[in-house]
Formats: structure tokens, sequence, C-alpha cells
């Protein structure tokens, strides 16, 4: 795997992260002022698991730099399941809700991954 992508990788984690602090504000300032406490709540839950999930595939990546698919699983699940939330707190169509199941299993998946790679000790420095 070439260095380009894993930087890539990093730094689309890094701007998830900031993003999800960027939308986490917006749904405790902005959309708390409408009255709509149902989408600040979207806001804040999308906003969470956005901010946990780009951080675990930062620090996947620091503990296996040449492991990219735990990383990838948590992006996608970083851009699909708060993605699906912050498009129904905005008012955009319920089918995009539908995404939320498949971020939610890209999650999970890049849990499993991660674990899987622990357990294998692909580092040195890594013991079970």
């Amino acid at each position: 795997m070439t260095r380009g992508l894993r930087k890539g990788l990093s730094v689309t984690a890094a701007i998830l992260g900031g993003l999800a602090v960027a939308m986490g504000a917006f749904g405790a300032h902005a959309l708390a002022g409408t009255g709509d406490a149902r989408a600040a709540e979207l806001v804040e839950i999308a906003s969470r698991y956005q901010l946990a999930h780009a951080l675990a595939a930062l620090v996947a990546g620091a503990l296996h730099p040449e492991r990219i698919a735990s990383r990838l699983a948590f992006l996608v699940g970083a851009v699909l399941f708060p993605g699906s939330l912050y498009a129904l707190a905005l008012g955009l169509p319920r089918g995009l809700a539908m995404l939320a199941p498949v971020g939610g299993a890209s999650f999970l998946l890049g849990w499993v991954l991660l674990a899987l790679d622990l357990a294998r000790g692909r580092r040195a420095d890594i013991r079970a």
C-alpha cells in the first residue's frame, strides 16, 4: 500500500472528526433554537458516532499502518450512519435513512477487523 493512501485515510479521518465537532455545535446551537428537539437529538447522536469512529480510524491507522480494512470500514460508517441522521434532521428525503443500517454495519465490521488485526499481532509491539 502506498504511503499516499495511508496518509489520505488519516486526513479523511481528521476531516470527519472536525465535521463531527462542527455538526455537534450546529445541533446544539442552531437546531436547539428552532424548538425541533428531535432534529437536535439526531444531530447530537450522529456527531457523537462520527467523532468516535473518526478517532477509531486514526487509532487503527496508528496501530496498523499497513492494514486499511478496518479504517475503511470505520470511515464508510462515519459517512453513511451520521450522514443519514443529518439528512433526517435537516428535512432531506426520508429515504436517506436507509443508509443508517449500512453505516452501522460498517462500524461493526470495522471493530471486528480491528479486533482480528490486534489478535493476530500484526505489529511486533502488540502482544496478545
